[in-house]
């Protein structure tokens, strides 16, 4: 395809886009043909292959730089994505992107290993383009659409987002670290960092040590309430907006990586590069970007004093080392290029043979094929970050290694540490550790090698980039698709609702009333419900009902109800209709189920990180919010499966990363039910926000209204974005219920 000519493009095309992808490069950059004819071609990348099947199936575009400074190519469509370029000058280069972004940001967002450098008029060059940035995505978005913004570079987007345009969900992601408070603090624009990011409905980070760091940079600048993954902002009607921060591991399309490295001439590629360096007994192999985070260096002078005592030799042992170079105009890659080059040079200059070479160094670029082959050439990879969000050459590695061999040595400070726990890990910082770890991997029996690479290739294929994006693109969705504020057909349906001669309104409180949180017991209701429900209890003919799965005694704790708010706990199984006594009977055999069930789930809960155990009059819930979803999925299929085999006879129910078991059955449609009865009430509303709650909606009759909170499939007829539209929905149904009232007396008076 050709490039779109040269012009200045319009900036009032109507929005037509769905979902808008925002990053500082496009996913295309041209290519030159002999005689001077250019040509789009689609960029390489984990992200690219990640994005490309929802764009094209969800109408998106992608929004970023295409690659040349001081062009301006109109819209264009390349391998059926829309592609809108954002220009940038060349002084815009070197100030936003070579100074702010990588000279700032980066060494900041990266522990200080290099010293960051502030200058001002970087900061406003950063503004400046993120804003271009920012007006692109807005002109290019439909209504409602979600906007998916990427990587450091791009901070202040999404507040500027927000700002312009407050139907749009925005999510960002984080591709490198977020630094601890005590090193974030010392840049000049912290705060205006940390407001640009609260711009977005969901804050994706690599590892969860990176989202609580951010969390608790809001909370010392901003002294912003948090809960868990949640932060509540105000937001500029006084009230508060929720967003989410939260990690999200990014990973590779692992399925293409093996696909290459499953191709006989890649196969024959990798014996070739063996046989030129000489057939060693072991090659060990560094693949990284010329960058100084990533502790070259390091594992250079660690291998250099391997060699220096003996303990390697070269005639065993080569070290392949490619090194992409990376932002040459910055003057800390300059000075490290120069750095690793003497150190390369010296170490071949004193161990090297004619016949063999120490190190193999290449300051350039590969395409995949070959990097594949050199991945199946490698017995050992060593990956010595000395900080990394992620790393995904180890998960590359990994997912190359069809034959399940071949060893990763891998840095406890690149992210991909946390999943890649059978990897050699290694400080990088330690040289003797270093030393150590690389002689275990040259060392290490065919069967470790093995059962270590079967186990890494599980994680990687189980969790890949097409995994990630779907999981990012959900929560997104899942929390913020559903509009803020009362659609006009809800408000018309509580209208009629409020002319029956008597209401019951029932309410869930997880979720609907108070929003998810991490630790049950913290969970409190948002502000302005505890008036609206004093407002439904002191009207004739309306009765207010709380329905919970938890137990009474937990939800009296969290809700704090008013005397007059009937109350039903662990599903129906316990009741407080009117009377000061909690009603609850067991016989003695479900006594005893209650004590097996507990003894089965407290095991399968304490070998697993993340997940606990609740426990209720006539059952236990075994929560796993704070799981990995991997490790969730297990804990649950266990659970249910023992469960099943032992106790037949229990009631299951599932919800939101939580698993439920009843020795009594019993439903919230039950509950409701009998709230019906014991209130003789003629309409009823429900609202509720977890899959039990459809029980509820399943037994609503003609002239009830059932509302959902939160996006998702429901019986429900009506549906709000979250918690905090509650208090308005109520308050809605009071105002109603009052202007029937004085109608009727003054119908009565007439």
């Amino acid at each position: 395809m050709s490039p779109a000519a040269e012009t200045t493009a319009s900036a009032d095309a109507s929005p037509t886009y769905s979902l808008v992808v925002v990053s500082n490069r496009l996913p295309v950059e041209i290519e030159v043909a002999d005689d001077g004819t250019e040509s789009w071609r689609t960029s390489p990348g984990g992200l690219v292959t990640a994005l490309e099947p929802m764009m094209r199936s969800s109408d998106g575009a992608w929004v970023g730089w295409p690659g040349i400074a001081d062009r301006t190519f109109e819209p264009f469509e390349n391998d059926g994505i829309s592609i809108v370029p954002v220009r940038l000058s060349e002084s815009e280069l070197e100030e936003y992107y070579e100074g702010f972004s990588n000279d700032t940001i980066w060494p900041l967002y990266h522990d200080v290993i290099a010293p960051p450098r502030f200058h001002r008029e970087w900061w406003e060059a950063y503004v400046r383009v993120n804003r271009r940035f920012a007006d692109a995505a807005a002109s290019a978005a439909a209504p409602g659409a979600t906007v998916w913004v990427h990587d450091y570079q791009l901070q202040l987007v999404p507040r500027m987002l927000r700002d312009a345009r407050p139907d749009l969900v925005i999510g960002f992601f984080n591709h490198i670290p977020f630094p601890p408070y005590g090193i974030y603090a010392q840049l000049p624009w912290r705060k205006q960092i940390l407001d640009g990011l609260l711009g977005a409905d969901l804050i994706g980070f690599q590892r969860l040590a990176d989202a609580g760091n951010f969390s608790r940079a809001v909370r010392r600048l901003y002294g912003y309430p948090t809960r868990g993954v949640a932060i509540d902002v105000p937001a500029a009607d006084g009230k508060h907006r929720r967003v989410i921060a939260k990690h999200f591991p990014i990973s590779i399309d692992a399925a293409s990586y093996e696909e290459l490295a499953r191709r006989p001439e890649i196969q024959e590629r990798a014996r070739q590069i063996r046989e030129d360096l000489g057939n060693p007994k072991t090659i060990m192999l560094g693949v990284d970007r010329l960058d100084y985070t990533k502790g070259i260096a390091h594992r250079i002078k660690a291998f250099g004093e391997l060699l220096a005592d003996g303990s390697l030799s070269v005639e065993d042992v080569t070290l392949v080392q490619v090194a992409s170079p990376s932002r040459e105009r910055v003057g800390p890659y300059i000075a490290l290029r120069d750095e690793i080059e003497l150190a390369v040079g010296r170490l071949n200059g004193d161990f090297s043979t004619i016949s063999h070479t120490a190190i193999s160094y290449h300051h350039h670029g590969y395409p995949r094929e070959e990097m594949v082959a050199l991945y199946l050439a490698a017995d050992v990879m060593l990956v010595t970050a000395l900080r990394d969000g992620m790393n995904l050459v180890a998960k590359e590695y990994v997912a190359v290694r069809f034959d399940r061999d071949g060893v990763l040595v891998l840095s406890e400070f690149a992210g991909a540490a946390d999943e890649l726990k059978q990897a050699v890990l290694i400080n990088p910082h330690d040289i003797d550790g270093v030393k150590a770890a690389i002689l275990r991997a040259v060392a290490m029996p065919r069967q470790e090698r093995l059962r270590r690479m079967r186990a890494l290739r599980r994680k990687v294929f189980d969790n890949d980039v097409a995994a990630w994006s779907s999981s990012f693109l959900r929560t997104l969705t899942e929390g913020a698709a559903v509009r803020p504020g009362i659609p006009d057909t809800l408000a018309g349906a509580l209208k009629d609702l409020s002319r029956a001669d008597s209401i019951l309104v029932a309410l869930d409180f997880d979720g609907t009333l108070a929003p998810h949180v991490d630790k049950p017991e913290d969970a409190r209701a948002v502000p302005g419900t505890r008036e609206a429900v004093q407002r439904l209890l002191d009207l004739d003919g309306v009765r207010v009902a709380f329905v919970s799965g938890r137990a009474l005694v937990s939800l009296q704790h969290v809700s704090q109800p008013q005397t007059d708010v009937l109350l039903t706990g662990s599903h129906g199984i316990e009741v407080q209709l009117d009377t000061p006594e909690i009603e609850l009977d067991l016989i003695t055999a479900e006594l005893e189920q209650l004590d097996a069930l507990a003894r089965v789930l407290e095991r399968i809960s304490g070998s697993v990180d993340g997940t606990w155990i609740e426990r209720k009059p006539a059952g236990l819930a075994l929560h796993t919010r704070l799981a990995t979803p991997r490790n969730a999925a297990a804990a649950q299929k266990a659970a249910r499966e023992e469960l099943g085999a032992l106790l037949p006879g229990l009631t299951v129910r599932g919800g939101k990363d939580v698993l439920e078991f009843a020795v009594r059955s019993s439903t919230k449609g039950d509950a409701l039910e009998r709230l019906r009865r014991h209130t003789g009430a003629d309409q009823v509303f429900y609202a509720g926000d977890d899959t039990t709650d459809e029980d509820a909606f399943a037994v609503l009759r003609p002239g009830d209204v059932g509302l959902k909170i939160g996006a998702g499939d429901s019986l429900a007829g009506y549906r709000v974005r979250g918690p905090e539209d509650v208090p308005l929905v109520l308050g809605l149904i009071a105002d109603s219920r009052a202007a029937v009232a004085a109608e009727r007396e003054a119908a009565a008076g007439a």
